[in-house]
């Protein structure tokens, strides 16, 4: 897959925004980034929409910046110039498609039906937009459509919210969705930075679906994690379960038969997503200790240690 693509798939929400006013733009753009959200898909709608993908280029570089509601050529052309790194349109123009395809341009068109996607596939895309995604059936239609087409991924658009937008993200074929619920036209035109701030960083908190997953604490040996464990298992009736290196009461409490990382212990967080989740902690500037990742059969990442301990705790994220 591209790495354009990659990357919006790692960040999982893709702000569709409309900007009239060129100079709230740059200020639109640092909110998001703020928010946790390091990409906007500028629509074509607006007249200077190349105008604001250049001036959010030159001012967040590492921001990653699309077009949308691209109909023409030219159009591609003037989003190309301007800055854009990915191309989306409303619908399949075989004429647009190619002529990205043939500059290497990551395009995903819109598509809603059997033979759009397969289209798509004729010219060479592995992800489409999925559009309008709630009037034409929602997370159901994409599962029931999708199932013949394995390996093409989609990106759903229109009528997502922050209610819906888990549902569709937390099927593997969908590789982010776009919308417009934090960049409401009403909050940009009154220069409301703050609450679109708070706004993104709702969204990405939501996604990421952070939660508490057990507290790990170092015994000395397998005789006192045991005897640990049934004191938490007397106290509160959770069951024991006794594993190769250590002893679970019930899922909150795990003592480890031998010291592991983490001077006193480990916290296990649980998050939606794995990737999406490693991704924003790094651009939040969090290390990983890349050593301790482990991977399913699949080759998909399950859990990951930070590097640094919190108060002797390591912490470590694991796959819902």
């Amino acid at each position: 897959m591209n790495e354009v693509l990659k990357k919006l798939q790692a960040i999982g929400l893709i702000p569709v925004i409309k900007i009239e006013d060129i100079d709230k733009a740059v200020p639109l753009a640092k909110a998001l980034c703020d928010g946790g959200l390091p990409c906007a898909e500028i629509t074509f709608r607006a007249a200077g929409a190349d105008k604001a993908i250049a001036a959010i280029t030159a001012a967040l570089p590492e921001m990653l910046v699309g077009a949308g509601t691209v109909l023409t050529c030219e159009q591609v052309d003037a989003a190309v110039k301007a800055g854009a790194k990915f191309i989306v349109s409303p619908g399949l123009n075989p004429r647009v498609v190619k002529y990205c395809v043939e500059k290497g341009i990551p395009v995903t068109p819109g598509c809603s039906n059997p033979s759009d996607i397969e289209q798509a596939i004729e010219l060479g895309l592995e992800v489409v937009k999925f559009f309008p995604a709630e009037s034409i059936g929602g997370i159901k239609a994409i599962k029931a459509m999708s199932a013949p087409y394995s390996q093409m991924k989609f990106i759903p658009t229109g009528g997502i919210n922050a209610q819906n937008m888990k549902e569709y993200l937390a099927f593997n074929k969908i590789l982010a969705c776009g919308g417009s619920w934090m960049v409401k036209e009403d909050l940009i035109k009154e220069g409301k930075f703050a609450e679109i701030t708070a706004l993104a960083r709702q969204a990405v908190q939501e996604m990421l679906g952070f939660e508490l997953a057990h507290i790990g604490i170092n015994a000395n040996d397998e005789g006192e994690a045991e005897r640990s464990a049934g004191m938490f298992s007397a106290l509160f009736g959770w069951k024991m379960k006794n594993g190769n290196s250590s002893i679970f009461a019930g899922t909150e409490v795990e003592m480890m038969k031998t010291p592991g990382l983490g001077r006193n212990g480990h916290i296990g967080v649980k998050t939606n997503s794995m990737l999406r989740a490693v991704s924003y902690l790094k651009m939040m500037g969090f290390e990983f200790n890349e050593d301790s990742a482990k991977y399913n059969d699949k080759g998909e990442l399950t859990a990951l240690y930070l590097k640094e301990e919190i108060s002797g705790f390591a912490v470590h994220l694991v796959q819902k």
